[in-house]
């Protein structure tokens, strides 16, 4: 028999809160690939983990199902997520004229006066460009805002544009800051409905095995979560991000990353200070070192600079003085280079979101300043069409995961919500397979085992341990024996969050 240190760490009082009882899950298969075993939970705590089912109590039989640590998603938009499925899906349309024809569908459906929103679109690829006038031809009277699925462009008809109040602007599609301010002119939804919608999404999440987020979404994500929390348990563990404007109050309230906030029972604490060095791939705004097919001897031949870097510099270092951990926002491999000479800069420890294009001597500085490459895997297949186009000669060094843990980098992996689904398995099925349609893996050098995938999504959990928190997800298929189908579509029996079921038995 094989058991570990049966003593949990002492709970907070917040999240000694509301335990649920004890419980022994009983001929469980510990891990992919390990042997049945049981694991006994109580006051929200993995007690006890044995290959027996001699640990007592009340015991539930998991029938040779794996258990395996919860879940997280590492960079999650989760306001937009929750609407996004409200919203026209526009998504796999191959042209501007296909989504425009799909506008004047979605339109007929609608109330008159409802702005129509919609989401997902992708003109990196499209033979023909967005244009406002094209959508005024089939929706000439209702405000129009079509959102890109990397959330950096929105397009517009000229109604919708008189709506943000961009009268007169030429083309209707915006890109970046001008794109971000549109979307805040957007009416609101009333903000009891979003929490609805929010609580809907988390507990969705928990159906694919998510226990935690780290949610980047653009507004007072404290404010927003401590609301929700209050309002109901949440399904899930959040670390809410702070974005600069919200900077100096988390200071003020003398806050730092990992901090717990007061009346969450436990399962909302401080998150990174999210800052951008450039735009996206999408989009043609991430910064690289060589100019874009096309684009070349115009201003914004290589991306954009979204952040100067004496600003990010300046930004990250009165974060860090304060313990407040930095995220940074870098794709192309120039925003890259920027974002790890700013650590070096700083001294600190942080993340970059996204990494996905990277120079080869850029690689061994993530694990040499110790920032963790935050990545999301479901953009390498998304994304390999443009990258092949745009990236064109360089796309060995993007999404270069093998490479990164070659490096010793650390990995976490995100979906970037609503860019990609809530949902940890197509990213750990794309980091393990680097194709979900069909065709040849896109660099198969940089794929990554399956455990070092399921690894980097949960938070660096490798094992259920005793003293850890309960925060289990139950299989019914062993992810190391899953092929490619079954991994994408991996069938969640139950989830455990603290020891209460957010998903499944109870």
């Amino acid at each position: 028999m094989t058991t570990v240190d049966d003593t949990p760490a002492p709970l907070t009082d917040d999240e000694s809160e509301g335990q649920p009882p004890a419980l022994t899950l009983a001929r469980v298969r510990l891990g992919p690939g390990g042997p049945l075993g049981s694991v006994r939970i109580d006051g929200g705590r993995i007690v006890a983990v044995a290959e027996t089912d001699e640990l007592g109590g009340p015991a539930l039989d998991m029938d040779g199902r794996t258990v395996l640590p919860g879940l997280w998603d590492a960079h999650v938009h989760a306001a937009q997520w929750a609407g996004n499925r409200r919203r026209a899906d526009l998504a796999g349309l191959e042209s501007a004229r296909a989504v425009a024809e799909a506008v004047r569908s979605y339109a007929r459906g609608l109330p008159d006066g409802e702005v129509l929103v919609g989401q997902g679109f992708r003109d990196g690829l499209w033979p023909d460009a967005p244009d406002k006038a094209l959508l005024d031809s089939v929706c000439p009277d209702r405000p129009v805002a079509l959102i890109s699925a990397d959330l950096h462009a929105a397009w517009l008809n000229s109604a919708g544009l008189a709506l943000v109040g961009r009268p007169g602007h030429a083309t209707g599609l915006l890109r970046e800051h001008d794109c971000f301010e549109v979307l805040r002119a957007l009416p609101e939804v009333p903000v009891e409905v979003l929490d609805r919608w929010a609580a809907e999404a988390c507990r969705e999440a928990a159906g694919r095995g998510v226990t935690g987020i780290v949610d980047f979404h653009f507004s007072d994500n404290l404010a927003d979560w401590g609301r929700r929390a209050a309002r109901g348990p949440l399904g899930v563990r959040v670390r809410a991000a702070v974005y600069p404007g919200h900077l100096d109050a988390v200071i003020e309230r003398g806050f730092r990353t990992g901090d717990m906030l007061p009346g969450t029972g436990g399962l909302v604490r401080v998150g990174p200070l999210k800052l951008f060095t450039d735009g996206s791939l999408n989009t043609r705004t991430a910064l690289c070192c060589e100019p874009y097919p096309g684009l070349e001897g115009t201003p914004e031949a290589h991306g954009i600079e979204e952040t100067a870097y004496t600003e990010l510099v300046r930004l990250m270092r009165r974060a860090a003085a304060h313990g407040i951990e930095p995220a940074v926002h870098a794709i192309g491999d120039r925003a890259n280079r920027l974002a790890l000479d700013a650590f070096g800069a700083v001294g600190c420890r942080g993340r970059i979101e996204h990494a996905q294009l990277l120079r080869t001597a850029d690689m061994p500085r993530f694990a040499q300043l110790g920032v963790t490459a935050s990545v999301q895997p479901a953009h390498a297949v998304d994304d390999r069409d443009v990258a092949d186009r745009h990236w064109a000669g360089r796309t060995g060094r993007a999404f270069a995961y093998a490479d990164l843990l070659a490096a010793g980098a650390r990995l976490e992996f995100g979906s970037d919500a609503p860019v990609a689904p809530l949902d940890p398995w197509l990213g750990i099925a794309a980091a393990v397979h680097r194709t979900d349609d069909g065709r040849p893996a896109w660099h198969p050098e940089q794929r990554v085992p399956m455990r070092t995938a399921l690894a980097a999504s949960a938070r660096g959990r490798t094992a259920i341990r005793a003293g850890d928190p309960a925060d289990l997800v139950i299989v019914d298929a062993d992810p190391g024996t899953a092929d490619a189908r079954t991994l994408r579509r991996m069938p969640v029996y139950g989830t455990l969050l603290g020891g209460h079921w957010t998903y499944g038995p109870g």
